[in-house]
């Protein structure tokens, strides 16, 4: 097994040794100023998080986030050593450890499986536009994550955070609860200190659910700000990959490095790129914003612990000269069967596009679907494929059906979000992002109690999640929500009440 594999290498990683020195909670900037002084080398610090890797993720409490790591990122890490020796560094992100979510090419060492069996050898031609972009400014690219199976889109009954490649990982606050979206391996790798940051991808949820209920930060930009190229899709009318980390300042770094027009995604030619979206982050950044409360979404006002946090970031918000604009009324009737037909269309067209450029072993849905039911063993001792079977029978992107749908999905988000934003001149939506993680559950699949993402999801518009306190000690996050590309803006709010709150506390492992 592979698994037993990554094991092995990373115990042996771990036997060469590293210095006591404590990474634990560093920023890229405390990062950065220790390299700069010469005090550490990003070799240092890559051997440091293999180590506790090893002793962490694989051994210890077993979070099983990382799927493997990249045979080649001390040699890496040890060239960009030189390189800043010689030529100074490249940008805030030289020498600094990134894991990927497994959907996101690599044309390396390492594979782009999306945690199935069937893609377990797969390794692209070229890597993805964003990593790209990573590896230009100077990143190590450190692992790949563990992730719900096919981004959560194999089965109804699925469980957040199990694949046939790498197991289930856990939430590194209670290990037998969930860690919640199919990014779960970015975000508990960033929560549990595994990385210092870490991308992960969303198409409804994926992004901002892990980062809440793992006690991170996520962004879920605009869609077509960040290049979905190289990313193994769900549906291209809502998947964006985005930036996971344990500070607003550490995502906007990274969302900086990531975003870029790429002429093979033509969504990012209108993109409306900030160069530094960290640049005037202040604490006084709430002061005289407008910011409404949305309290309907689905789940609202179900656990009273969820709801005195909720208050208690309103009060918070008030406190740092916040206006704030309470009970929203947002109608989502109608967009949840609307975003269901969608992306059952376009997870068909989409999968079979990349799969068939890709070189990958099997090369459509209708393989996968047979691959599955061959190793049904091991792909699917879990939960089966109802979702794949229902998006094997839809048929051409062009069925009027698919059309009406994507059109009223649209639609109803878009409005949704534009009448609150626009009738009461605000500058940001609240919500919150997640309830407290659940039992893991391999019987029933998932038990979401709280969730406020389909909104920004469906629409393409912007979502950044902040911690914002605990629930029976489990981590609750905030979601900002937006405009199209106010990303600098949100990210500006998002700080300013992360600053406000410090509401971060790193789990005890």
């Amino acid at each position: 097994m592979r698994m037993q594999w990554l094991t092995c290498v990373l115990l042996m990683l771990a036997a060469c040794g590293s210095e006591t020195r404590d990474f634990s909670e560093a920023s890229i900037a405390d990062l950065h100023d220790q390299l700069q002084r010469g005090e550490i080398t990003s070799a240092e610090l890559v051997r440091w998080y293999i180590d506790r890797i090893a002793a962490i993720d694989q051994a210890g409490p077993a979070l099983n986030s990382i799927i493997e790591i990249n045979p080649d990122a001390l040699d890496i890490a040890a060239s960009l050593d030189r390189e800043w020796q010689t030529a100074g560094p490249r940008g805030p992100l030289h020498g600094i450890p990134v894991v990927l979510k497994a959907n996101i090419d690599t044309a390396d060492r390492m594979y782009t499986s999306a945690g199935s069996l069937a893609l377990a050898d797969h390794v692209p031609p070229e890597d993805a536009f964003i990593v790209k972009r990573l590896r230009d400014a100077g990143a190590v690219i450190l692992a790949k994550a563990n992730l719900s199976e096919w981004a959560n889109f194999r089965s109804t009954r699925s469980s957040s955070g199990w694949s046939s490649v790498g197991g289930q990982t856990r939430n590194p606050y209670d290990t037998t609860r969930s860690p919640c979206g199919s990014s779960s391996g970015s975000g508990v790798a960033v929560a549990a200190n595994l990385t210092v940051v870490a991308i992960g991808t969303e198409t409804d949820g994926s992004i901002v659910c892990p980062a809440g209920i793992n006690g991170i930060v996520g962004i879920k930009p605009t869609l077509g700000l960040v290049s979905r190229s190289g990313i193994i899709p769900l549906a291209h009318s809502q998947d964006t990959a985005g930036p996971m980390a344990r500070s607003v300042r550490d995502a906007a770094i990274l969302l900086t490095a990531m975003t870029g027009v790429d002429t093979v995604d033509p969504a990012t030619t209108d993109a409306e790129i900030h160069h530094d979206y960290s640049a005037n982050l202040t604490a006084d950044g709430l002061r005289g914003k407008r910011i409404g409360v949305w309290r309907s979404f689905y789940g609202a006002g179900s656990n009273p612990n969820v709801e005195a946090v909720y208050d208690a970031s309103i009060a918070a918000l008030r406190e740092q000269g916040a206006e704030i604009v309470d009970d929203l009324d947002i109608d989502t009737s109608g967009l949840f069967r609307a975003e269901g037909e969608v992306l059952h269309y376009e997870f068909k067209a989409d999968l079979n596009k990349y799969l068939a450029a890709s070189g990958a072993p099997v090369r459509s849905l209708a393989e996968v679907i047979a691959f599955n039911d061959a190793h049904a063993d091991t792909v699917m001792p879990v939960f089966g494929q109802e979702h794949f079977l229902k998006a094997e029978e839809k048929g051409p992107l062009t069925e009027q059906a698919y059309l009406d749908a994507l059109a009223d999905s649209k639609r109803l988000a878009r409005e949704g979000l534009d009448k609150a934003i626009d009738e009461h001149t605000l500058d940001a939506i609240i919500a919150i992002s997640n309830g407290p993680a659940w039992v893991i559950d391999h019987a029933n699949g998932d038990a979401f109690h709280v969730s406020s993402s389909s909104l920004a999801a469906i629409s393409g518009y912007p979502n950044v999640s902040v911690p914002a306190g605990f629930a029976s000690d489990l981590p609750i996050g905030l979601s900002f929500m937006g405009k199209p590309w106010n990303e600098k803006q949100l990210i500006e709010i998002a700080y300013a009440f992360e600053q406000a709150v410090g509401a971060r506390r790193a789990p005890d492992l």
